[in-house]
């Protein structure tokens, strides 16, 4: 049996002299652990039979339009992150960079394509069928199929949108768009025209989160006619004239393009809600009926520019003689292609709204025979300036 050491010993053995140190300790008190450390050391040992449940998880918020939220570090971390829809959200008003959580409410880009209520991609229409208010913009292009057709098919009221109130009145449309869910749907892609630009700034500004469901253009839709989209040029719009206002800068553009080789597609003018010059300066809401320009409109006004170039000693890239391309319809059942002269686009019969042109550069055999196809008449295609374009 060991007998209990001396106090101040420390484990010395019998018989040492105790150094410097050891008679430095010996002058501490050996105090036992209080009872209740002993208790809470035993207390914080996990059992091996039952092991501790897992941490609970706090169900993550959902939008209106049906998508779940992250965290908050998730959402202002600045990361682009994409979700389960596939898109990612444009920047939050906070400025740390892509918003990349959809729980948030926002505001809603929705492209429709160019067709009828069907072309709207499916993710747009799940999102349509989720928002609070969905606004319909009525200007900038127009579908085959009325505002009702739509409601009907995506089973919800639709509020019409027009130049005023889309340029003036964004306000309203923005409105609470930070507390639930807005849809705004654009013919076409929603960024085919700057305005939509203006109405993404002034959501940003007012700290309003947006999300963009993009879909087929006139842009990108004009490849059917068998040129190819990477020959394009810079696009161009051709407006009406007027007895005291006929522009021509848009000429020159296309111009530009022929003596770089490229394609020009000319967007043709719409006037939807539209007031005369006098009641405008009247102050009178009277509108004119809708107009919307056609090829052989387009092609009168391009051959008046021809003329009045030559009167000023020019001679022009374009001529009569220039080949052309018609378009009436895109992405519908009946759309419709005629290809040929600028002088034969001036005659060509190619029905209803809304229509495109194209003026041709340079191009490749394939092109030549793709434009084969639609020709009003192939003899066209065999005189000098075709030969030179190849």
């Amino acid at each position: 049996m060991c007998k209990p050491l001396a106090r101040g010993s420390v484990g010395r053995p019998s018989g040492a002299r105790p150094g410097a140190q050891e008679a430095m300790l010996s002058r501490v008190p050996i105090r036992p652990p209080p009872p209740s450390a002993l208790g809470n050391c035993l207390q914080a040992r996990p059992s091996s039979s039952s092991p501790p449940p897992p941490p609970r998880r706090r169900k993550a918020p959902q939008s209106e339009a049906g998508f779940t939220a992250g965290s908050r570090g998730e959402q202002h971390a600045g990361r682009r992150r994409r979700h389960p829809c596939g898109e990612v959200v444009g920047p939050s008003h906070s400025g740390t960079g892509f918003c990349s959580t959809p729980g948030i409410k926002m505001l809603y880009l929705i492209g429709l394509g160019l067709g009828d209520a069907k072309d709207i991609t499916v993710k747009g229409l799940e999102v349509v069928k989720h928002c609070r208010r969905v606004y319909l913009e009525a200007y900038t292009s127009v579908l085959t199929v009325g505002k009702e057709a739509l409601e009907e098919f995506y089973g919800r009221e639709l509020i019409l949108a027009d130049r005023e109130t889309v340029e003036q009145e964004a306000d309203n449309i923005l409105k609470d768009a930070d507390l639930c869910d807005v849809a705004f749907l654009v013919v076409g892609d929603p960024f085919g025209a700057t305005t939509h630009s203006d109405l993404v700034l002034r959501a940003v500004k007012l700290g309003i989160s947006y999300r963009v469901i993009h879909n087929a253009s006139i842009m990108n839709a004009v490849g059917c006619c068998g040129l190819q989209l990477y020959n394009f040029g810079e696009t161009v719009s051709v407006v009406f004239w007027t007895d005291t206002w006929k522009p021509e800068s848009f000429f020159d553009k296309i111009q530009k393009n022929k003596q770089n080789g490229m394609h020009t597609l000319c967007l043709l003018d719409i006037k939807v809600k539209e007031q005369s010059l006098e009641n405008l300066m009247k102050g009178k809401k009277i509108y004119e009926s809708p107009r919307y320009m056609n090829v052989n409109q387009a092609a009168e006004q391009l051959l008046a520019i021809v003329q009045n170039r030559r009167l000023q000693g020019e001679e022009p890239e374009v001529t009569e003689n220039t080949l052309c391309v018609g378009l009436a319809r895109v992405g519908a059942m009946d759309q419709k292609i005629a290809s040929g002269t600028l002088q034969q686009m001036s005659t060509v019969e190619l029905g209803g709204p809304l229509h495109s042109m194209i003026i041709a550069g340079n191009m490749h055999p394939l092109e030549i025979d793709m434009l084969k196809l639609f020709a009003v008449d192939e003899s066209s295609f065999e005189d000098n300036e075709c030969q030179r374009n190849t």
